[in-house]
């Protein structure tokens, strides 16, 4: 439906948005019966799609960050908005990782025989309209269609303002790619309005519209959170440790930090907070910090890491609970495992946490006391993605204790309905 339909041709907000969940509810039908090879078909076309509309994409994009600079986007969006030639490669790559994933839907689980004769058992499902609100990242785009589409759900996506030419030039690859696969081009739906409105009404539509995904600023997700009348998938904030313990191999501990904070700022599972024991601190901070410092990394600390290191600027209450997104990190000197883990539950967001450490039994300590959604030993909390867990591309990262934790791939899209097999039996 939105295909067709540009902004400037959207003059009621609600109506037009009311009309895309219709249009979304109706194709959720034929995208839930379509067979594995029909979905693997529409998603390969959708890459091959993707990598002959590259100059299209890019032109688009730059378009978009051209606004984006006038605007003053910060330089955390900016990355987040920034598409190049190899992130179009990777979204391509990214949307063929899924064709080539295991279809979930009709999978049967649990099958057993009770003493009555009949079987019963678990048979995986799509949940049947998945909407996702997101801001700045277009591949979201690219990344989102893909999971709904080969765990068998219609989707409607509304990006942000900032990314509008972006998401409207990969969402025609989308459409072009289910239609060459012979399924409804409504069954993902790119909105074409950037009216702040449309969000509004698109979490009113409990009707059509079976859960809600939000993937952006806190902001966004405390409304979407607040506001939608259908079950929410989010995590608030990405409030990331690493705790470098007693028993740390110095390279281990110097490689993950290092990692956890500078492979990428911007995301959700960087490291925001690096703990250490006043030990390990001894031994690794050093060398360390002048990595960070060579990287341009501001370093907040508690009273104890700047009597390591005076060039630390002192850290406030409030940069225990900050998720930066942005080369600043709070470094904390803790007691030891117990204070650490006590840290982890008063600051932390039960995104990812990791402890570095060659003991194995505080190691399990810390995997079964530290309630988060992944907890990782020895290595780097930039792992907590979907690719990284063989899930493919990910619809995004679930702190809830319900229905979806972690990194929500094609299983956290589908839902389970509990099937009967007889042969004639009744109830005495």
């Amino acid at each position: 439906m939105q295909q067709s339909v540009h902004e400037s041709d959207v003059d009621d907000v609600t109506a037009y948005v009311i009309a895309t969940a219709r249009a979304a509810r109706a194709a959720s039908s034929a995208m839930a019966r379509a067979t594995t090879a029909a979905k693997n078909r529409a998603l390969v076309a959708i890459a091959a799609e993707l990598r002959g509309a590259r100059a299209s994409i890019l032109a688009a994009n730059a378009d978009d960050l051209a606004d984006a600079h006038r605007a003053g986007l910060d330089s955390a969006l900016l990355d987040r908005l920034e598409l190049t030639d190899a992130r179009v490669e990777s979204m391509a790559a990214g949307v063929l990782e899924v064709a080539d994933l295991p279809d979930p839907i009709g999978a049967v689980s649990d099958l057993d025989y009770r003493p009555s004769g009949i079987q019963v058992g678990r048979m995986r499902v799509p949940l049947g309209v998945v909407g996702i609100i997101y801001e700045s990242r277009p591949n979201v785009t690219a990344d989102a269609a893909a999971l709904c589409l080969k765990s068998g759900n219609a989707a409607i996506l509304r990006g942000g303002s900032e990314a509008r030419r972006s998401n409207q030039a990969i969402a025609r690859c989308v459409t072009a790619g289910l239609e060459q696969a012979g399924l409804p081009g409504d069954g993902v739906q790119v909105l074409a309005t950037t009216d702040r409105a449309a969000v509004g009404v698109m979490l009113a539509q409990d009707d059509c519209i079976d859960v809600i995904v939000p993937r952006g600023g806190k902001g966004l997700i405390e409304r979407v959170s607040r506001e939608a009348r259908m079950p929410v998938i989010k995590h608030l904030d990405g409030v990331c440790h690493v705790f470098l313990d007693d028993h740390a191999d110095d390279d281990k501990a110097y490689a993950i930090a290092l990692n956890a904070k500078t492979q990428r700022y911007g995301t959700c599972n960087t490291m925001e907070t690096l703990l250490a024991t006043a030990d390990a601190a001894r031994r690794v901070f050093p060398r360390l910090f002048a990595a960070y410092r060579d990287a341009g990394v501001e370093l907040r600390g508690c009273a104890r890491t700047r009597a390591l290191d005076e060039a630390v600027i002192a850290a406030t209450e409030d940069d225990w609970y900050a998720e930066y997104l942005a080369p600043v990190l709070a470094v904390r000197i803790v007691d030891d495992l117990d204070a650490a883990i006590a840290h982890i539950r008063q600051y932390g967001s039960q995104h990812t946490d990791a402890i570095v450490t060659e003991d194995y039994s505080r190691a399990r300590r810390f995997l079964a006391e530290v309630d988060s959604s992944s907890v990782m030993v020895n290595a780097s909390t930039r792992f907590a993605d979907g690719f990284e867990y063989g899930l493919g591309a990910e619809i995004g990262i679930s702190t809830d204790k319900f229905h979806a934790r972690g990194p929500v791939g094609l299983e956290g899209l589908t839902s389970q309905k509990w099937i009967v097999l007889g042969d004639g039996q009744v109830r005495t």
